[in-house]
């Protein structure tokens, strides 16, 4: 097992292996990932030396090595990856897959019926997953469940992208990168204009506690939050909000009220725990309908959490608007 923290590469495992096989890093700077963005990445929280979610993880080896035209074995390296987690125990495992180098000049690649072969690069980090409290879906799933926080709107925008690559984790993530750092500047705002946060040397987002940020894409709809996707709920609605709404502690949190979350269609990351929260409510009364949610649906939301592989359900208590207005649930 490498140290927590340190990058390797992996290399292809026979079937009889029982050992996953590694290199020290060296990554030329020739590397597509590094040149061009060509490759994806995905990350796991491991808790007892498992792989959360480890079957939704394969279908993004899956989905994205067809989307990129990547010849990846997902079984194998899925196998791999858990002989990591179970030295690691506990923690977090990212994994980085970039197309190899190419004899084609530039952007291009030699089209293969298999897929181009990959370099594949993974880091193992040992940390907490916080999992004290857990919300169960329908099917019985346990999803971590994080302390309720605020959310806010943020002016930066999302990419629309064709469809071969919308919804991928591609390693294409600049909007990201800007929108994460206009939510570190809203936070730090929020530090600074509050005298009794800075007296009692508390952090930045202690209250209010400012958990995410909401934003649009470039046709104007809001999509999904920095890091996380988003679902929410509506008071003027079919199902309207009643007057006892579901708190995030209740077991029927999840099962009470019709649940919402935008499409990926042409812009975001369709998460894994987006889809396990899709299929774990399928079979509900009410499953998640796939809906876009625009500036007018803004002031009549009732509910809003966001959610990632790493954190898992994020509920908020407030979001507030680019206006300043808050939206409070």
């Amino acid at each position: 097992m490498p140290p927590s923290n340190s990058w390797i590469r992996l290399q292809p495992l026979s079937e009889a292996s029982d050992n996953a096989a590694a290199t020290a890093l060296t990554m030329s700077l020739d590397n597509r990932g590094l040149a061009y963005g060509d490759g994806f990445f995905t990350t796991m929280g491991v808790i007892d030396g498992l792989i959360l979610w480890s079957d939704y993880h394969q279908q993004r080896l899956d989905s994205h090595a067809n989307a990129l035209q990547l010849d990846i074995d997902s079984q194998a390296l899925l196998a791999t990856l858990q002989i990591q987690a179970k030295q690691l125990q506990q923690g977090m495992l990212k994994l980085i897959v970039t197309r190899a180098a190419q004899d084609v000049r530039g952007y291009g690649y030699a089209p293969s019926t298999s897929g181009s072969a990959c370099e594949i690069w993974l880091k193992s980090s040992a940390m907490p997953i916080a999992t004290a409290e857990q919300m169960p879906l329908p099917n019985g799933c346990l999803v971590p469940l994080q302390p309720v926080a605020s959310a806010t709107c943020l002016s930066s925008q999302l990419a629309c992208l064709p469809p071969p690559l919308a919804g991928l984790k591609s390693l294409n993530r600049l909007d990201n990168v800007l929108a994460s750092a206009e939510l570190q500047r809203v936070k730090a705002q929020t530090l600074k204009s509050n005298p009794f946060l800075l007296a009692n040397h508390l952090p930045a987002s202690a209250e209010p506690n400012i958990g995410e940020g909401l934003l649009r894409d470039m046709s104007g709809h809001w999509v999904e939050g920095t890091m996380s996707n988003v679902f929410y709920q509506l008071s003027e609605s079919p199902f309207a909000k009643s007057s006892n709404p579901p708190h995030p502690k209740n077991n029927n949190y999840l099962s009470t009220g019709q649940w919402y979350t935008p499409s990926m269609a042409q812009s975001g990351v369709a998460g894994v725990m987006r889809q396990v929260l899709i299929d774990g409510l399928s079979t509900t009364e009410q499953p998640v309908i796939i809906r876009s949610l625009s500036d007018e649906d803004l002031p009549h939301l009732s509910q809003l959490f966001f959610c990632n592989a790493l954190r898992g359900i994020m509920p908020m208590s407030s979001l507030t608007l680019l206006s300043g207005e808050v939206v409070a649930f």
